[in-house]
């Protein structure tokens, strides 16, 4: 890792300049985290360092959660026992593995955060209210933790994932260690573009996406040219909005560009011309019916083989992550349609937090600092039993007729991806063409700052109910963009979206102003 910390050596020190003004610029009314409610009681005797050998007689058994979306495995259970002998020689701790269905996670982790149930780690990330759920004081500041238990963290991983990540220069998350900047595309069924003599080549933009799916349309009418259960081209991974800090809280600027000024997305030329796109495909028959309402995540919906495309963050090997995981290896390919940027969103855009509710956030750490240090611990995790769910040969895995039983597709939430097996079906130079996926990046002039809702919080907690109510079906392309985008304008500023901006550009210009 040496190496790409010195090629990020600029943004890091972009971000190390302004470290030291975000709490100003963003207000110091966040909740104290490291007070919690609800009293935790330690279960370790004797803690120890992340870096040493973790004695079993030394702590008491104690069972860690681990919350993150995703679809549950059919051989969970095997894997969690598989992992429970590994940890509890080294830390004395078994694994409670909690997957939850990305239709139901947005609903399911607010009750849980608004029940203050027990649970240890939970899958975070700036694009899913994290900024959100801090000011609630959902998650622990692990500072102190990271310090303590975290050093395999801090060793390993570039510190602008971390500098990035902060909230009024506190650290919440732990970031997952993986590409940096970001891009939007599409992935595809290669092999149909092949059968059917589709041209690829020339299809550079969203628009140029007409002609290919009308094809797909009549001549496969078994497959959904783009499958999608909200943003489409909007989704800020694809038009490059930077919500600074929580894109579930409005106000934005475009990270491709230099204007500074704040405004809802609704009011910016980009949103709209991707709506009324996004609705002109809807129309054609392009996009599922169902997209305003659907629970079935696209990896689902991949592994029915039902789609011909879906929109996706841009990443090496994207179209091959997908394919290993839904048993269409050597069938996808990928485009991106996007400039590459770099935001704080970025350094944050995976993460896990410990809960404040955990009863021993200190074994929680050092679980998380092994997902970034152990190789056999993360590909556990993340692939199952070796020579039941794959073969191994050296670094490179093979599927069996046991892959998927347990086959989530979670490599980017948990720990570090550069200790990840690669598929014999990706690039076997798969880690170091992440290296260079992150460089000549454009950087956002918002780079390092995070907005501070809790002037506003009343009025972030009213727009949340608008939003929830417009924007999926609006987006997907579902409805009627001219009388539903007014409506939905009348109702966010009913609900204060002009006083939220507002905040947001007084505190993001006095974040420029301290630079």
């Amino acid at each position: 890792m040496k190496q790409t910390k010195q090629k990020t050596s600029m943004l890091l020190l972009m971000l190390m300049t302004v470290v030291l003004i975000v709490s100003a610029c963003s207000g110091n009314n966040a909740k104290n985290n490291t007070q919690p409610t609800k009293e935790a009681a330690a279960a370790t005797d004797k803690p120890v360092k992340a870096n040493e050998e973790s004695p079993s007689n030394e702590l008491k058994p104690y069972q860690i959660s681990l919350v993150y979306p995703g679809t549950p495995q059919a051989d969970e259970k095997k894997i969690e026992e598989a992992l429970n002998k590994i940890l509890t020689e080294k830390i004395n701790a078994t694994i409670d593995l909690r997957p939850i269905d990305w239709g139901a996670w947005d609903d399911k982790i607010n009750l849980m955060v608004a029940s203050q149930e027990e649970v240890d780690i939970v899958f975070t990330a700036q694009w899913n209210g994290h900024a959100k759920y801090v000011a609630k004081g959902a998650f622990m500041e692990l500072g102190d933790l990271l310090a303590e238990y975290g050093q395999g963290i801090t060793s390993s991983l570039d510190p602008a994932f971390i500098e990035g990540s902060k909230i009024n220069n506190k650290s919440y998350g732990i970031p997952t260690n993986k590409e940096l900047a970001a891009a939007g595309g599409i992935v595809y069924r290669k092999d149909v573009t092949d059968e059917l003599g589709i041209d690829m080549s020339n299809v550079k933009t969203p628009q140029d996406l007409d002609a290919v799916y009308a094809v797909v349309k009549e001549k496969r009418p078994d497959l959904t040219p783009l499958y999608t259960t909200g943003g489409v081209f909007n989704s800020h991974f694809f038009a490059n909005y930077d919500f600074l800090g929580d894109s579930t809280i409005p106000g934005a600027i475009l990270k491709d560009a230099d204007d500074t000024t704040v405004a809802p997305q609704e009011k910016l030329d980009r949103y709209k011309e991707y709506l009324n796109l996004t609705r002109d495909y809807f129309k054609k028959g392009y996009i599922n019916a169902d997209a305003a309402t659907t629970q079935v995540a696209s990896a689902d919906a991949w592994k029915a083989g039902t789609v011909f495309s879906t929109i996706e963050p841009m990443k090496p090997g994207k179209d091959s992550e997908i394919a290993s995981a839904s048993g269409l290896s050597g069938k996808l390919a990928q485009i991106m349609m996007t400039e590459k940027t770099v935001a704080t969103s970025e350094t944050a855009g995976s993460m896990l937090g410990i809960s404040f509710t955990s009863k021993d956030p200190a074994r929680a750490m050092m679980l998380i600092n092994l997902l970034h240090t152990d190789k056999e611990i993360n590909n556990l995790l993340n692939y199952g039993i070796e020579g039941e769910h794959f073969t191994r040969n050296g670094e490179i895995i093979t599927a069996t007729g046991n892959t998927a039983n347990y086959n989530p597709g979670a490599n980017w939430m948990f720990g570090s991806q550069f200790l990840n097996y690669v598929w014999d079906s990706e690039d076997p130079d798969k880690w170091k063409k992440f290296e260079e996926f992150n460089q000549n990046a454009k950087v956002s002039p918002a780079l390092g700052f995070v907005f501070d809702s809790e002037p506003v919080k009343a009025e972030v907690g009213a727009l949340a109910n608008v939003i929830r109510q417009y924007q999926r079906a609006l987006e997907s392309g579902s409805v009627d963009v001219d009388k539903t985008l007014a409506d939905y304008e009348k109702k966010l500023k009913d609900a204060g979206v002009d006083k939220v901006v507002a905040e947001k550009q007084k505190q993001f210009d006095a974040f420029l102003a301290s630079k």
